[in-house]
């Protein structure tokens, strides 16, 4: 469903009892402030996280909020086993915030754990109904709603964008943590489709940066293999490895996010991941205005975008195909 779907949406909640919550107490006392949480699963001083919530803030501003002036973002940062979800969703939540931001399933569910009742925008989540978070898309019936980050059919481009840069692909290892939340998810969409494209898909779980050398390494030992890597903070905080991994052992690979290309990977295909913390943004401005999130349909992601590295591709001894070059929204030489 479309954002534009979403514009005739109305809804009201009914203000609680001011004894019952602090919320209903800022609002009965003339708080102009509204109360943001933001917990992402992406360390502080990550260049992504920061053009994330730059993002985030934008898709806000356009609707009329403003951090200082009538909206307050607290942000929490859950990327190292140091900084688990869990801690971090218990103090978000005893903030009772109007509306929380939820980054990534294992965000998603700590926070779930904590509360049932404060709404939460969830985002980069690609399998909300199969984790509980809600009932079905069109009706998420409970306190979470948002934006869904790939569906199942994602897996299946990733393979044909692999098999045509690199014919000669016949196993592709999906690379990823398995706590991530969807790790079963993108193995099965992959094991269906891959036949049909002469790959065996290999699922490979990793936790570390020493699972992610030595996994790659051992697989790369058998030829004729490519990577394919579902979107997973893991991975994400150790690109630089993955990237340079996949050019030693010369595995062409296909990664979830235009930043894995940037740093030196092959090529992406996802999702506008800076489009998605705007139509966050969305959502959240539809529960400060006092719709409910169980009401508010999520939804599919609609904006994709192609990364090309010419540059790699050349050292990894690849022929782009000119559909494919012609097909990349960016082309990095």
């Amino acid at each position: 469903m479309r954002r534009r779907e979403f514009i005739t949406l109305i809804g009201g909640a009914a203000a609680a009892p001011a004894l019952l919550c602090p919320r209903a107490v800022r609002a009965q006392q003339g708080d102009p402030l509204r109360r943001i949480g933001v917990l992402l699963a992406l360390a502080e001083d990550d260049v992504d996280a920061k053009s994330r919530l730059a993002a985030f803030r934008q898709g806000l501003g356009k609707r009329g909020w403003a951090e200082g002036r009538n909206v307050q973002i607290v942000y929490r940062f859950a990327v190292t086993s140091a900084r688990q979800p869990e801690p971090l969703a218990k103090e978000l939540v005893a903030r009772q915030p109007d509306v929380i931001l939820a980054h990534t399933p294992p965000v998603a569910l700590a926070l779930q754990r904590e509360s049932r009742t404060i709404p939460m925008v969830f985002v980069n989540i690609s399998d909300p109904i199969g984790l509980g978070l809600i009932a079905s898309l069109a009706k998420p019936g409970s306190n979470f709603t948002g934006v869904v980050h790939y569906e199942p059919g994602i897996v299946g481009k990733w393979l044909g964008m692999l098999k045509e840069i690199a014919p000669q692909v016949a196993r592709v290892a999906l690379v990823t943590n398995p706590k991530s939340g969807s790790f079963d998810y993108f193995v099965k969409a992959g094991e269906a489709v891959a036949p049909s494209l002469g790959i065996e898909i290999v699922p490979t779980p990793v936790e570390n940066a020493a699972d992610i050398e030595r996994a790659i390494t051992s697989f790369a030992r058998t030829p004729n293999g490519g990577l394919a890597l579902p979107p997973d903070v893991t991975t994400t905080t150790h690109r630089d490895l993955v990237i340079a991994l996949a050019a030693q052992h010369r595995l062409p690979a296909i990664y979830p996010f235009h930043l894995f290309v940037l740093a030196g990977g092959l090529m992406c295909y996802g999702t506008d991941q800076f489009d998605m913390f705007r139509v966050a943004a969305f959502y959240v401005d539809r529960i400060l205005r006092g719709d409910k999130p169980a009401d508010l349909p999520a939804q599919a992601p609609t904006k994709y975008e192609t990364t090309l590295n010419l540059k790699t591709a050349k050292a990894l001894g690849l022929s782009v195909p000119p559909g494919l070059l012609v097909a990349a929204d960016e082309v990095i030489e």
